[in-house]
């Protein structure tokens, strides 16, 4: 369902989209088809904002990461690894 939606939005060209946990509760092969689809939109121009508590997701999705603790901005990250991110959630 998702997959699908995300390739009627690349189709419409759409110029901002915003997605919580977009890959939760998927299989791996869907999973991997979502991340190309996003990667897709951003290619092509798109804004694409994903907010989600999946370190590893964040770390493949992410060109910036901005990391929230306790509700406020802790950091922002270009290019995010997985090490970076989770350090920079602990605040370490």
């Amino acid at each position: 369902q998702q997959k699908v939606l995300l390739a009627r939005w690349l189709a419409a060209g759409v110029e901002t989209l915003v997605l919580e946990d977009p890959t939760r509760g998927v299989d791996v092969g869907t999973k991997a088809e979502i991340y190309r689809l996003l990667d897709q939109l951003a290619t092509s121009g798109s804004a694409v904002l994903v907010i989600t508590s999946d370190i590893e997701e964040a770390s493949l999705l992410g060109r910036t990461a901005l990391v929230m603790r306790r509700g406020e901005l802790a950091t922002r990250l270009e290019h995010p690894t997985e090490e970076a991110l989770a350090a920079a959630a602990q605040g370490t």
